[in-house]
């Protein structure tokens, strides 16, 4: 069980930030979220776009934005549960909170910030005959957490958005053989990272299969062919697969939030912006994911939620004890 003080779900920029605004006062937390890496939709769907509204840049790229709060919070020690999602909640007596995650990591807190940006991002699953019989371990995944578990093994990626690509161009050294399928002849990524794939198809490397979709999934118990279809043609033809990764994107959902008695108005929670407390004591939330009369939708105005409910949570574990914040400076470091 990992136990800490404040247990953030979700973690993008006001999550991370987060970390900063609790770690002033002495509150540890840890974060909690679905997709493998941290930075929520900035490095999942646009690392490379400036931002303009961050105080103190006048421009500032989403992953570099990222990697600057990374930075600000590795002071304070936070923890990470990535590539899994929450799925239970539970208040234990009057303290504590008791989360349960998808992979059955279980997270005790004290305080419940959830920090989620527009919910819980979920993947674009295709129309394929047969998918779901194949996931959970099967064959089939929408996320790569681990490289190095596909070597040598024989992989189908669908999809033609910067992750397909890079992910090819990652693994073409690591297995056996790789096929990327792509409905048509161009593709959304990064003009480089294509050059790169056109290569590799050429040199042999992978097996490139254009203007054709994904029709339906086969094995016994475990993947073991995938069958395509040409979008001209409709000719139909199949190969051996280990794995097969459809990445076709995100979509955001609350998923198992909107069953935890929170008050919910258009797919956000509604929040007291005193402190940007739910109805439920003890439960936060801050960022997109929040709503409020006069919302606005800025990393910066989650960065203001984020410090307010930091000393919310802080009187809320601490009721009646005064606190303040120092920090001092080693070498042009601060140490707080």
């Amino acid at each position: 069980m990992i136990s800490t003080d404040i247990a953030i779900i979700g973690a993008g920029p006001v999550g991370l930030f987060a970390i900063f605004e609790a770690g002033l006062l002495k509150m540890r937390c840890h974060l909690i979220d679905y997709l493998p890496q941290v930075g929520g939709q900035l490095s999942e769907i646009y690392p490379k776009k400036p931002i303009y509204d961050i105080p103190g840049y006048p421009t500032v790229l989403a992953q570099e934005l990222i990697d600057n709060l990374m930075e600000q919070g590795k002071p304070f020690h936070p923890g990470f549960t990535l590539g899994e999602r929450i799925e239970g909640l539970e208040k234990r007596g009057e303290g504590d909170f008791v989360l349960t995650t998808n992979m059955g990591t279980i997270i005790e807190a004290k305080v419940v910030v959830i920090a989620g940006g527009l919910g819980c991002f979920e993947p674009r699953k295709p129309a394929v005959e047969g998918l779901e019989q194949f996931e959970n371990g099967k064959g089939v995944n929408y996320m790569i957490l681990d490289p190095e578990k596909y070597r040598g093994q024989k992989m189908v990626i669908a999809g033609g958005g910067d992750s397909a690509l890079d992910w090819t161009i990652f693994l073409a050294d690591i297995v056996d053989e790789l096929t990327l399928v792509h409905r048509s002849e161009s593709f959304r990524g990064a003009p480089d990272s294509v050059n790169k794939v056109m290569a590799l198809a050429e040199s042999g490397k992978i097996n490139l299969v254009l203007n054709s979709n994904l029709s339906s999934v086969h094995g016994n118990g475990k993947l073991e062919t995938v069958e395509l279809v040409h979008n001209r043609s409709l000719e139909k033809s199949t190969i051996q697969a280990d794995h097969l990764i459809p990445l076709f994107g995100l979509s955001p959902k609350l998923g198992p939030i909107e069953q935890w008695n929170l008050n919910i108005n258009k797919s956000a929670i509604e929040v007291n912006t005193d402190d940007y407390s739910t109805n439920i004591p003890g439960i936060y939330a801050i960022g997109d994911i929040n709503t409020y009369t006069n919302k606005l939708k800025l990393i910066l105005c989650g960065f203001h939620e984020a410090a307010l409910m930091s000393h919310s949570a802080y009187q809320y574990m601490n009721p009646g004890v005064k606190y303040t914040m120092k920090y001092t400076t080693v070498n042009g470091v601060a140490e707080f």
